[in-house]
């Protein structure tokens, strides 16, 4: 199996080699669908670079709810195309593109009326289930049931008597976003894309009225370089109109950033074996199983403040307690709550002024010749998206072009992860790992964690957990600098959730995994302990900003810990 590998001597090489040439197409944010983008495009044969101004993933695409989902409550709204679209790509995820990285998840649906309600919540679930068959990619999930307030209380015995009449229970599937990224980021790397994480585009390059490529200053090492691009893709999210604004134009559209924010508390906490979905007066809440935990989300409220680092208010974590708590028999404090993180949803500006109500479908614009803009949309649909953007960008391209092959093209680690599965109580007797180990290795890396299990054969202590973070293995640390273009600490802490999933944030495993990561990236002892304060000023900073009580003094807070780590 071929794999591409994105460690430190790879993004200097992709730097300097995306300056050597003119490109087919450049792509600017890498997020998810700027990184489907760079593999559609990889994959139709185009020369195809992909730059990141930070991480990987490290805005929306890494805050989400971690759903890959239809959009159950879009029905409500009559929009039959985006839940339609979304649930063939929800299949396609499950079934071929990335089984080990997409997984089933049951949701409750709790009915508080007698009567009329489960018919009308039950015609609608009914009518997604029979969507996603009908897309030819929904055989794999199971059909929505119907539960009486006996059943779904012996299902979700967390909930209180009274706070339901009965239920119904139907599925949907969950991902690790920012992992999900990271593959896809790799896939396009493996199909020929030049990818550079840290690389962040200053200015645009014109021959008159046309654009013919970016300025793009390595954050890193320093020093700028000029990439020459037939066609530019912006895929920056809910930076569009800053990316715009730098080529002096603000486009053909706006987008707004909406705030949702998610609580991540213990598994113990919330005694169930679905995940619960909720009514609001605004929206719908989620408690979804990850893992050992709980994510408890979201809200939807505008955001005009910093978007590298939007921050969670005391006011939003009241809000979601208050309304979980509003069905659990054993409410939840602000003591259970182990980690926090707030995303923003890039959505096209409509004339309504709730974030709620504006479009959740995405569009393309070729807003100045030799640019192309993508915004909009939902996570599930990124492949879409970037079938769009790379189909506006060939339209300037004068020459033939194939069609869009990425339907077909599965996700580095996806083949022979079935197989290896399969496999696993073997791998664990051959490498000495507990097969919880290796499950846990298999459902984040797929069919390359056999890359992992060789990190461990060569150095034995790379097989023992995280002394403060006991569900990673220092393995998954080294792994991430050697393969997947990690460069910080926070990078690291950020992508294998340890900053989320513990009470300290991460803090009692930030020197180990700095100390890991020195080796690879060359770091002394000094850089150790500034990569170490770094991250403790960040975790104290959001720790701040989650005590404030609105959005104004929770940004203030939150800008209170640097951006940069000193070199």
């Amino acid at each position: 199996m071929r794999t591409a590998t994105l460690g430190p001597a790879q993004r200097a090489e992709a730097l300097a080699r995306m300056a050597e040439r003119e490109l087919d197409v450049l792509v600017v944010g890498g997020g998810v669908v700027g990184a489907g983008t760079a593999l559609d495009a990889a994959t139709r044969g185009l020369d195809t670079g992909l730059v990141e101004a930070r991480d990987w993933s490290s805005g929306t695409s890494s805050r989400s709810s971690k759903l890959i989902h239809g959009g159950l409550r879009y029905l409500e709204m009559l929009d039959f195309a985006l839940v339609r679209e979304a649930l063939k790509e929800r299949g396609l995820l499950l079934e071929r593109l990335a089984p080990h990285l997409v997984k089933p998840v049951p949701f409750l649906y709790p009915l508080t009326h007698k009567g009329w309600e489960r018919w009308y919540a039950g015609s609608g679930v009914a009518l997604y289930d029979g969507m996603s068959v009908s897309s030819g990619h929904g055989r794999g999930l199971p059909v929505h049931r119907h539960l009486s307030h006996k059943r779904a209380l012996r299902v979700a015995p967390c909930l209180k008597k009274d706070a339901l009449v009965g239920a119904l229970q139907y599925y949907d599937a969950q991902v690790d976003d920012a992992r999900f990224v990271m593959n896809l980021v790799r896939t396009a790397a493996l199909y020929g894309a030049e990818a550079a994480n840290r690389a962040r585009v200053v200015g645009f390059l014109r021959e008159g009225e046309r654009v013919v490529g970016a300025r793009v200053q390595d954050v890193e090492a320093g020093g700028e370089y000029e990439v020459r691009a037939r066609q530019v893709v912006n895929a920056t999210g809910v930076w569009t109109d800053d990316t715009q604004a730098l080529i002096g134009e603000r486009g053909q559209f706006h987008v707004r950033a909406s705030k949702g924010i998610h609580l991540v508390v213990p598994k113990d906490r919330i005694h169930s074996t679905t995940g619960l979905i909720l009514r609001t007066e605004k929206s719908v809440l989620f408690v979804i199983p990850w893992g050992r935990h709980w994510i408890v989300g979201t809200t939807d409220t505008d955001w005009d403040l910093d978007k590298a680092h939007p921050a969670a208010s005391s006011a939003d974590i009241d809000y979601l307690l208050e309304h979980v708590n509003s069905v659990l028999a054993t409410p939840l404090t602000r003591d259970d709550v182990e980690g926090v993180y707030a995303g923003l949803r890039p959505l096209l500006a409509g004339e309504s002024d709730a974030t709620s109500k504006l479009s959740r479908e995405h569009t393309v614009a070729h807003p100045v010749p030799g640019v192309v803009v993508v915004a909009g949309g939902k996570y599930t649909t990124y492949r879409v998206m970037a079938k769009d953007a790379v189909d506006e960008a060939v339209h300037a391209l004068d020459q033939r072009v194939a069609e869009c092959v990425t339907e077909d093209t599965p996700l580095v680690g996806a083949e022979g992860y079935k197989a290896m599965w399969n496999a696993r109580a073997q791998t664990a007797a051959r490498t000495g790992l507990h097969v919880v180990r290796v499950e846990h290795l298999l459902n984040r890396y797929g069919a390359l964690a056999d890359e992992l299990l060789d990190l461990i054969v060569t150095d034995p202590a790379l097989g023992e957990p995280l002394a403060a973070a006991d569900d990673y293995l220092r393995a998954e640390i080294v792994y991430a600098c050697t393969h997947e273009g990690a460069r910080h600490l926070d990078d690291v802490l950020t992508r294998t959730r340890i900053s989320i999933e513990t009470f300290d944030r991460g803090t009692r495993s930030a020197r180990e995994c700095a100390e890991l990561m020195a080796p690879v990236l060359g770091w002394d002892a000094d850089q150790i302990d500034r990569e170490v304060q770094h991250y403790e000023k960040r975790v104290e900073a959001e720790r701040e900003s989650q005590r404030q009580p609105d959005d104004l003094t929770a940004d203030a807070a939150r800008l209170g810990a640097p951006d940069i780590v000193p070199l």
